[in-house]
């Protein structure tokens, strides 16, 4: 196995990402976010694309004790790329030595990652680039009025879509890039910090492209209360809309498989984007039509 990046770079835990920031109270993102950076230290650079985690940093400030690096949505993983070949390139003109490499973090919500930034993501698997893709993924465009997104679920109701919700069908991002054959592709979410650590551990024992893909329940655009933020995360996982997984040596293993599914309107009740689902007559045909969706992917699966 090649030198791990976790041995390559240190991974230095000298500072975990600094409180007061001014996200949203409850962020699903920023829960995970901070789990992930007490694990990864600072001797990462940070690469953030446009979107929610953007307010992190307020000129001249940023919560990260590391490096970051501010990009548009469309370029996060060229910046990386950028970074990297200037990081090898000191290193072989012994610039640098080892202990000071950095590991390059693409940072993005799911407007990048599933849409706008898409095309760069696919390039940098293909040439191989080594570094971790972290997506923030609260389904929507969180940073500017959470408009539908590739990632928006059926029937959710955002700021763009129909009155009756949104009509498409949420992307699955972790099938495209399982395609591209990477390194390592895993699923995971803030209220489930025990699985999200071994994730992130297993991707920083591995080079190469390294996808973590974290649902991020967003008070703000899902319309429930900041304090049910963890309880939403686990009814995501429990309920079975959010299976948590992972690629890797090109095979596909869950690391969770509830032993009884909660019903999924469990999970929707809690969310205003699916409050007109109940409210003011209950769509029993299209309630019925999501769960069946939910069980025919675990029935796949078995």
């Amino acid at each position: 196995m090649t030198e791990s990046a976790d041995k390559r770079c240190g991974s230095a835990k000298t500072g975990t990402l600094a409180p007061g920031t001014p996200m949203c109270a409850g962020c699903g993102g920023l829960q995970a976010l901070h789990q992930i950076y007490d694990l990864l230290g600072d001797r990462t650079v940070f690469v953030n694309a446009a979107g929610c985690m953007t307010l992190l940093s307020i000129y001249p400030y940023t919560p990260f004790p590391g490096s970051w690096l501010y990009t548009a949505m469309a370029c996060a993983p060229a910046g990386a790329q950028g970074i990297r070949d200037a990081l090898d390139l000191l290193l072989s003109k012994k610039r640098i030595r080892t202990k000071q490499d950095l590991l390059p973090v693409v940072l993005t919500g799911d407007g990048a990652a599933y849409g706008i930034g898409l095309s760069a993501t696919s390039a940098a698997i293909d040439r191989g680039l080594d570094f971790l893709y972290i997506c923030y993924d609260n389904e929507g465009y969180g940073n500017t009025g959470h408009q539908s997104s590739a990632a928006t679920p059926t029937g959710a109701r955002t700021a763009t879509s129909r009155v009756d919700g949104f009509a498409g069908i949420k992307k699955d991002l972790f099938s495209i890039w399982c395609a591209h054959r990477p390194a390592y592709v895993a699923t995971a979410i803030g209220s489930e910090p025990a699985d999200l650590s071994k994730k992130v551990k297993k991707a920083l024992s591995l080079r190469g492209p390294r996808l973590l893909l974290v649902l991020a329940p967003c008070p703000t655009g899902w319309g429930f209360e900041p304090a049910r933020m963890v309880d939403i995360g686990k009814l995501a996982v429990e309920t079975g809309s959010w299976p948590l997984k992972e690629y890797v040596d090109g095979m596909i293993r869950h690391t969770h498989i509830p032993s009884r599914r909660v019903p999924l309107e469990d999970y929707l009740c809690l969310q205003g984007r699916f409050r007109h689902l109940f409210k003011p007559v209950r769509e029993d045909e299209r309630l019925s039509g999501l769960q069946h969706r939910v069980d025919d992917y675990w029935a796949n699966l078995k």
